[in-house]
């Protein structure tokens, strides 16, 4: 693998469409990884546009009269993000012999044990010797420019005459093209599940595979919920001679956009079995990937790595340490925080300021998604503003240009989306005739265009206007973020994540593992109200099972706390209640299940 090893200790996942898009441009020269979304390829040209004509680059457009255009944009704005970033580490590289600013900035972002802010600090007062330079020279590695797909955004598409076009052309197996064939040297991070298509269409691209005439320059992530998904799907890959190189587990609920829930499992205990199973998990996904690529007659690399690391919920340096020490972790990702960050993220100034301003009960777990999937958003955002205005006016939904997420074949043979005015206008007649109830519409009308609003903080924020006018932005918070206030530079978020420096966070803000703890119990009594209102057996069955892997992570948690110092005294006293709380919060829940 000919990949850079990042010299930072944490990453900064995906968020949205645009909110971390052009992220790797703006931290990977200080050695931060940071994940892009390829999903939208119309956001993605538009980046290219707005890129090039800010740094004086050639632009020429690719039109969606082209053929497998989506691939195509991909493939341009990652090159161009590479571009960039190459340009950017040389800048530093030259700026060593004299200890430019540039050169300081990225040994100020080290953390304290790396060898290179060793190094620099016992070279300080001395004229470097051209050895010495290119010693340093050599230890200046830019962060990873990763990209991400979700397997559950990969709708077909229709060529200029409206025929079906093959598989290879829908939205996920295009973005994977596209990347593909790119000049990173990165990788693709999976999220949101198994997708076979997609896992066995990277089978045929050699970047994937150690070849001597293709060396592997990419390789694949999954994002995980639990070890059984860890397993099944990196045996999936393995079988087809890919291996998996990272599992970032992430919490189901305590995150950013979209969340899955688990069954009740909560990340400590989730964390214990990778750390206990790590060397069988290598060993089992070893035995099989070896098979698969002697069948293709390649040859088996020297036990190639698995690194697992965790994101979800991190706030505090103490909880990252713990975190990586103690699950034995490789690194953590750490995502909401940053949009208070302009350095690193793209947020608009509008949306940044009702952040600011947001309370608490602002963050919570909507039905905005089309997907049908649980997704963190924020009350007070423009997006929302503009969901509700359409109601009011009688024009419920959203006009729907990209069509990502157009699933629903409830009233047409061709999928359409459940957030667009036209799937929205035909359940309001359903509603206005009496055939759904208002319950079911409600649920309807929460339905929020994330295609658009997703991607519009990125081109607002770097001065441009969305196509079509369409300002309105939607913001996918994890819940984390209301304990954060204010705006932060680059140097104080990173400073707070190694424990230099601790910003001034909401004295409420419980412990990582207390507040998913706490955001699955209230998930689980809302289960159980559904259920007041629609009894099944297979759902008590279900919420049963939930209940007691909750209990159980609840009690490891408070085993935990009695034999590990996990955090200061007073944040131990502090979880003691409120596990406390939590496990009689459950307990009242018992009988309902008899």
């Amino acid at each position: 693998m000919n990949q850079a090893i990042s010299p930072h200790s944490f990453h900064i996942p995906v968020m949205g469409l645009g909110f971390t898009v052009d992220s790797p441009i703006k931290v990977a020269k200080y050695g931060i990884s940071s994940v892009i979304s390829i999903m939208d390829d119309h956001l993605l040209e538009d980046m290219r546009r707005i890129y090039s004509e800010k740094f004086d680059l050639p632009y020429s457009p690719i039109s969606e009269k082209e053929e497998d255009f989506k691939a195509k944009r991909t493939t341009a704005f990652l090159d161009l993000t590479q571009l960039l970033v190459d340009k950017q580490i040389q800048e530093i590289k030259n700026a060593i012999p004299e200890k430019g600013q540039l050169f300081q900035n990225y040994i100020d972002l080290l953390p304290e044990a790396h060898p290179l802010k060793h190094l620099a600090q016992e070279l300080i007062h001395q004229d470097l010797t051209p050895q010495q330079v290119e010693t340093i020279k050599s230890m200046i590695l830019p962060g990873a420019i990763d990209v991400n797909i979700m397997t559950k955004v990969d709708k077909m598409n229709y060529d200029q005459n409206g025929d079906l076009l093959p598989r290879e052309f829908s939205d996920a197996l295009a973005a994977l093209r596209g990347f593909a064939n790119s000049k990173l040297s990165s990788s693709v991070i999976f999220s949101a599940g198994l997708n076979p298509a997609l896992y066995s269409y990277a089978e045929q691209f050699d970047c994937f595979f150690p070849t001597p005439q293709h060396p592997n320059s990419k390789s694949i992530i999954l994002k995980v919920s639990d070890y059984r998904s860890a397993l099944i799907q990196g045996k999936f890959l393995a079988k087809k001679g890919l291996w998996v190189s990272e599992f970032r587990i992430e919490s189901g609920l305590n995150c950013g956009g979209h969340a899955f829930a688990t069954d009740g499992l909560l990340v400590g205990p989730i964390l214990e079995e990778f750390k206990t199973n790590k060397k069988e998990l290598q060993s089992s996904l070893m035995e099989v990937y070896e098979k698969a690529l002697e069948a293709k007659e390649l040859s088996v690399p020297q036990t190639p790595g698995i690194k697992i690391t965790y994101q979800g919920g991190i706030g505090t340096s103490k909880e990252d340490s713990f975190l990586r020490n103690y699950y034995q972790l490789d690194g953590t990702g750490w995502g909401s925080p940053f949009l208070l960050v302009p350095e690193a993220t793209s947020v608009d100034e509008d949306t940044l300021q009702r952040i600011l301003k947001a309370k608490k009960s602002d963050f919570y777990l909507s039905n905005a998604s089309p997907l049908g999937v649980p997704f963190n958003n924020l009350k007070t955002s423009s997006g929302e503003d503009q969901r509700k205005q359409r109601l009011e006016r009688n024009r419920p939904g959203s006009p729907c240009y990209k069509k990502f997420l157009s699933f629903s074949t409830e009233f047409t043979d061709k999928p359409i989306c459940t957030a667009s005015r036209q799937y929205q206008n035909l359940k309001s007649k359903q509603f206005q005739n009496g055939e759904i109830s208002e319950k079911e519409w409600n649920e309807v009308a929460e339905k929020d265009c994330l295609c658009e609003g997703l991607s519009a903080p990125a081109i607002l924020s770097n001065g441009s206007t969305p196509r079509r006018n369409l300002n309105a932005v939607t913001i996918c918070p994890g819940p984390n973020l209301a304990y954060f206030k204010g705006t932060f530079s680059l140097k104080e978020m990173v400073s707070h994540i190694y424990g230099k420096l601790n910003l001034n966070l909401d004295s409420e803000r419980p412990h990582v593992f207390v507040k998913e703890a706490q955001l699955y119990v209230s998930h689980l009594k809302k289960e159980f109200q559904n259920l007041i209102a629609s009894p099944s057996s297979k759902q008590e069955n279900y919420l049963d099972k939930f209940q007691k892997n909750l209990d159980q992570g609840i009690e490891y948690y408070q085993h935990l706390i009695q034999t590990v110092q996990l955090d200061s005294e007073e944040m131990l006293e502090k979880m003691k209640v409120q596990l406390k709380n939590l496990q009689q919060e459950l307990s009242v829940l018992k009988p309902t299940l008899a």
